[in-house]
C-alpha cells in the first residue's frame, strides 16, 4: 500500500495533559510504536495560533501519523496556551511567545517523567522561536525549525543556542515569507553546530506530499538514521 497524504499507520495514540507551572492544562496527544519501545521522542512545537497554527497543523500531523510505525519514534503533540484543535482547547491565553516558556516546559516535563527517550525538538514557524528561546534544557537532544521567521527570536536566543551545543538543523524553504536560504546561512553562521538545509520548491506552509516527505525523511535522518530515508509503501 502506498503512503498518502492521508494514510494512518498504527500506533498506540493517547490523549495527554500537560500542566504548566502557571496551572495551566494544555490538551495533547502521544503517539507510540505499536510494540516497540521508542528509539527516540520528538516534541512538537506548532505554527502561529492566531494564524491557524496548532497541533494539528498537518506536517506535524503527519508525522503522528508515520513515524512512531516506520521509524519507532514517539511523537508528542499539544496545543500551546490559548491554542484550539479537534482535541479540545489549552487554557491560558495566547502570549506572543512569553508566557508559552512554560508550555514548553511543561512538554519537556511530561517527557522527562514519561521515560520518552531522546527528546527533540521540531518547531514550525512560531515552533522554532519556541525552540530557540525556551528549548535549551538538558533534556533535549537537539532541534529541528522548518521555516524559521528569526524574528521573536533574534541573535541573542542563536549564540545562546551556540552555547548550548547541541546539534540544530533548519529546513528553510527556497520559496519562504519570511527567511530564505540564502539569509538564513548567513543569520546561522552565529551557531557554529547548526546546519541550514534549503528546500528546492519549498514554500512556508510546506504544502505537497513531497515536501513531506523531506521534512520527515530530515526528522529520522537525526533521530533514528537506521530508518531513514522513510519507506513510501506498507505491506
Amino acid at each position: 500500500m502506498e503512503i498518502r497524504a492521508s494514510t494512518v499507520l498504527p500506533a498506540r495514540r493517547t490523549d495527554i495533559e500537560l500542566q504548566t507551572a502557571d496551572e495551566l492544562t494544555l490538551v495533547g496527544e502521544l503517539a507510540l510504536p505499536e510494540s516497540t519501545p521508542p528509539v527516540a521522542t520528538l516534541i512538537c512545537l506548532h505554527p502561529l495560533p492566531t494564524h491557524g497554527g496548532m497541533m494539528d497543523s498537518h506536517v506535524l500531523r503527519k508525522a503522528s501519523f508515520r513515524l512512531p510505525a516506520l521509524a519507532d519514534i514517539a511523537v508528542l503533540r499539544f496545543n500551546t496556551r490559548g491554542t484550539s484543535s479537534e482535541r479540545g482547547t489549552s487554557q491560558g491565553e495566547f502570549e506572543d511567545g512569553v508566557g508559552e516558556r512554560l508550555d514548553v516546559a511543561a512538554a519537556l516535563e511530561f517527557a522527562e517523567f514519561n521515560d520518552l527517550p531522546r527528546p527533540w525538538l521540531l518547531g514550525w514557524s512560531f515552533g522554532t522561536e519556541l525552540a530557540l528561546r525556551w528549548g535549551r534544557d538538558p533534556l533535549v537532544e537537539g532541534a529541528i525549525l522548518l521555516s524559521p521567521p528569526l524574528r521573536r527570536a533574534g541573535d541573542a536566543d542563536l549564540d545562546a543556542w551556540a552555547d548550548f551545543g547541541r546539534p540544530l538543523v533548519a529546513l528553510v524553504p527556497e520559496f519562504d515569507d519570511y527567511l530564505r536560504p540564502a539569509e538564513a546561512a548567513d543569520r546561522f553562521k552565529r551557531v557554529p553546530q547548526a546546519e541550514v538545509v534549503g528546500v528546492d520548491g519549498a514554500k512556508h506552509l510546506w504544502v505537497g506530499e513531497p515536501y513531506v516527505r523531506i521534512v520527515l525523511d530530515h526528522i529520522v535522518e537525526r533521530l533514528n538514521p537506521a530508518a531513514a530515508p522513510l519507506a513510501t509503501e506498507v505491506p
